[in-house]
């Protein structure tokens, strides 16, 4: 198993300088190049702490999880205890809710390793509600070179930048893809995309809105595609994903 970790703090500094972040809703992007693209990773979904006859929708995610399952898990993948209560509770949820989906914890801990090393970086972290500080903003969507061009959306509501878009949160959100798949995962009746189990429920519902069945490889390279078109972005969350799960 190699560690989860390594060169990971390159990987997130230069896709979020790079402007990596969702382009827009799935019936907008275009079909991503298949061949490609990695084979779907086995996708995990741990056993649940709720009564087997409770609502998920009813449960905030963060007590979705046991909490031994989260203690040795985070301990040996490294990957801090609240977001990755957040990452398996997004797919405890959508296992009762679309459980046709199947999307798997280990992929949205592959999502959020690229992305922003767990809400870590720049020297951010997710406090015990889940609100990870400082907020992580991405570079504006300007058209430069290897940049999409988005022009403010939401005038800087989300991103404080009135002029372009900019990818928000531990997950990386653009604010167009926010407004339209925006998820309550913590139950406060707020939707924040700087809160992580909103901002991991929220990427669930994506990939499986974009994908259908990820446990497919079509399925798989579908959500993946979507949610960021680069390939090497795609292998990166796989290598993740399957270091995490094994």
């Amino acid at each position: 198993m190699r560690t989860p970790r390594t060169g990971i703090a390159t990987v997130a500094a230069v896709l979020l300088l790079g402007g990596c972040s969702m382009g827009s809703a799935p019936s907008q992007s275009p079909s991503p190049p298949m061949l490609d693209f990695p084979p779907a990773p086995l996708q995990l979904v741990p056993e649940s702490a709720a009564e087997p006859d409770a609502d998920a929708d009813a449960v905030p995610l963060a007590e979705l999880a046991p909490s031994d399952w989260l203690q040795d898990v985070s301990e040996r993948t490294e990957i801090p205890q609240r977001a990755l209560a957040a990452y398996a509770g997004a797919s405890l949820r959508l296992a009762q809710t679309r459980p046709e989906c199947g999307v798997g914890w280990n992929t949205l801990a592959g999502i959020g390793a690229v992305e922003t090393i767990h809400g870590s970086y720049g020297g951010a972290s997710a406090t015990t509600d889940g609100t990870v500080r400082p907020s992580i903003i991405g570079i504006p969507l300007d058209g430069r070179e290897g940049v999409k061009k988005i022009l403010d959306t939401d005038r800087g509501e989300l991103d404080g930048d009135t002029e372009f878009d900019r990818a928000v949160g531990p997950m990386q959100f653009i604010p167009t893809t926010w407004a339209d798949y925006a998820e309550d995962g913590n139950l406060d009746g707020e939707a924040n995309p700087n809160q992580i189990d909103d901002a991991a429920l929220t990427a669930a519902l994506y990939l499986c809105d974009s994908g259908d069945d990820v446990t497919t490889d079509d399925g798989w390279a579908t959500a993946l595609g979507t949610y960021n078109e680069s390939v090497s972005y795609a292998h990166k969350v796989a290598d993740f994903a399957e270091a995490y799960g094994s």
